[in-house]
């Protein structure tokens, strides 16, 4: 087992080195060992969730195309410059939202140059705004109704009487309740910006000539808001058919909520193609929708390896761990953080971990509540939304330390991990689950 753990290991590292879809593509070669020279059995791949995530980037593609997610950018960039000394607490909010509303935390790139500069006009040090933003983004994936991460646990969870709504009921207020406390960390981090030596260096050698731009006009503000509203529907949509099950009855039967999800969100997208007449290339060429494909490749591959592997050494893993994480099932969460430092990936790392910890026995409640350890990936800072912010920030303060891992993101997304995690176990104690 040890040496087949070592082949998956190789496989997830390399893969994430590679970038893009590697992470996926690499999970097809550590398959391959774990088949032929192993002898595993290929366990079945994760279709359903590929399947929901294609049509939630479909829809979420078509609003980008159709001007949406400008329009949100436009608005946020005018809540900031209103409350400019506010910066630290609002956007975090901010990007928060974009993620929660989009289910992916790559649209924060639209709203992380508005961050930086409205800092820096207001002699805020963008360290402090752009961290933690960064990291909203990030724990905003696992409170999202339709993030990749969170339709892989409703799709785990479906058989232990587990609603949409029972889990945003415990990860929503979860992760804004880490958020706030990373942004209260934040509002103190590092020397003010006046007496920041790297800013002070920079200013002086006339760095500072060209303001970035703001978000730029509308081409078609009502199509734009059009988008935003279908799409924001959608959502609403598959919150309410995964929280009230008659809504799924259909005759006989009842609608599973991997169905509801892909016909929703496919219809959102036809009907924004249709009503605002966007060109349906345009909407698969950009950001949101690359990135969703990179998250179904990297779930196509890793999810399948990681199933292969647990599946075929469940035996081994249940007696080695299984006495410690009973007695203290708060561990799993440290696995969790682990395997997502790893992966990359929020929903690649439910799909690879989650499995193990049903097998375990710990209890569904618990899992929703250790949901948000799934948001490591900042602890290497080479993930994109974390190096753009790095690059964003023209001052510099914003940086990867002399050690590394001393980077500017590390203590507020571990106070805002730890923090959510927290609430979430005290939800689910006060809610006696």
């Amino acid at each position: 087992m040890l040496l087949q753990f070592f082949f998956v290991l190789v496989a997830i590292i390399l893969g994430a080195r590679l970038g893009g879809i590697g992470l996926g593509v690499m999970g097809g070669i550590g398959l391959g060992v774990l088949t032929f020279i192993f002898g595993l059995q290929p366990t079945s791949p994760p279709i359903d969730v590929m399947l929901m995530i294609v049509a939630v980037i479909a829809a979420a593609g078509c609003m980008q195309a159709a001007g949406g997610l400008d329009l949100m950018v436009r608005q946020a960039e005018k809540l900031l410059r209103r409350n400019p000394s506010r910066i630290t607490l609002l956007s975090p909010l901010v990007t928060y939202l974009f993620t929660f509303v989009a289910g992916t935390g790559h649209v924060a790139y639209s709203v992380l140059p508005v961050i930086a500069e409205v800092a820096r006009e207001t002699k805020i040090r963008p360290e402090r705004p752009m961290a933690i933003a960064v990291i909203a983004s990030q724990q905003a994936i696992t409170a999202s109704p339709i993030s990749a991460a969170t339709v892989a646990l409703l799709s785990m969870l479906t058989g232990y009487h587990l609603s949409l709504l029972d889990i945003l009921m415990i990860s929503i207020p979860s992760t804004i309740v880490g958020v706030l406390l990373g942004a209260l960390y934040s509002l103190r981090v590092g020397k003010d910006l006046e007496v920041d030596p790297e800013y002070l260096r920079r200013l002086e050698a006339g760095e500072f000539d060209e303001a970035v731009k703001g978000a730029e006009a509308l081409k078609s503000p009502w199509k734009a808001a059009v988008s935003v509203g279908i799409f924001v529907l959608a959502t609403v949509l598959i919150v309410l058919f995964g929280s009230i099950e008659e809504l799924r009855r259909n005759g006989d039967t009842m609608l599973q909520m991997p169905s509801v999800i892909e016909i929703l969100m496919l219809s959102a997208a036809a009907l924004i193609l249709l009503i605002t007449r966007t060109n349906g290339i345009k909407a698969a060429q950009g950001s949101v929708f690359s990135a969703g494909m990179q998250a179904v490749v990297a779930i196509f591959g890793i999810a399948w390896m990681g199933d292969t592997f647990l599946n075929g050494n469940m035996t081994e893993l249940r007696a080695s761990i299984e006495g410690v994480v009973t007695s203290m099932p708060w561990l799993f969460g440290i696995a969790l953080f682990v395997m997502s430092i790893l992966l990359y990936s929020q929903a690649a790392t439910v799909r690879a971990l989650m499995p193990l910890g049903i097998a375990l026995g710990i209890s569904p409640w618990m899992l929703v509540a250790l949901f948000p350890a799934v948001n490591g990936y900042f602890f290497i800072p080479n993930y994109p939304t974390v190096v753009a912010a790095i690059n964003f920030d023209r001052t510099g303060t914003t940086r990867i330390g002399k050690y590394v891992l001393n980077h500017s993101f590390m203590m507020p997304g571990l106070i805002a991990m730890i923090g959510a995690m927290l609430t979430g176990l005290l939800l689910i104690q006060f809610l006696g689950r």
